[in-house]
């Protein structure tokens, strides 16, 4: 399980475009968000919107955010690639340069020690994790949030500063692991 400071973990996974990634795709931004997330979780659902409009919000700032799906497509075929795609139409995912990002063997949520869906962890410019765990503090409903965690993190890594509240306490559905 990652710990702040620790080291972003190295990944190759194939997007929702069909072209393969890796971490060294977001070598020249300033910051990197990686969001552990599912297509059928009402939390994760809630999420889609607020996560596409911080994206827009930061992506001036050098701000990458990907999300990854890792949970086992066959005890959860809403999360098979096909449905990955999907997703990424509905959202308009191409036009705005988001990735999602198919684990298939779940090797990236082991190697982040991620466990629920949404899982965010945020990484400096030097790669460091200087944050980990939620988006904000009422996924039922954004207009009664009144902290976001992920946001101020973002902020302040952005400007070069130590992290406030470096963790918080994830509230998700459980990633769906292989049997």
């Amino acid at each position: 399980m990652l710990q702040i400071g620790d080291k972003l973990p190295d990944f190759k996974l194939i997007g929702y475009d069909g072209k393969t990634y890796t971490h060294f795709d977001f070598a020249d931004k300033y910051a990197l968000v990686v969001i552990f997330t599912c297509n059928d979780s009402p939390i994760t659902k809630s999420y889609s919107n607020r996560l596409i409009k911080l994206f827009e919000r930061y992506e001036e700032d050098n701000l990458a955010i990907i999300a990854i799906n890792s949970n086992d497509s066959i005890q959860s075929p809403l999360d098979d690639f096909k449905h990955l795609q999907l997703i990424a139409d509905r959202f308009k995912l191409e036009e705005l340069h988001f990735l999602y990002l198919k684990d298939e063997s779940q090797d990236v949520a082991k190697k982040f020690g991620a466990e629920q869906n949404p899982e965010v962890f945020l990484f400096n410019r030097k790669r460091e994790l200087s944050y980990k765990g939620a988006i904000d503090d009422c996924w039922e409903n954004e207009a009664m949030v009144t902290t976001v965690y992920l946001e101020d993190a973002i902020e302040e890594t952005l400007d070069g500063m130590d992290i406030d509240f470096p963790e918080t306490e994830v509230v998700g559905t459980p990633i769906i692991w292989k049997a």
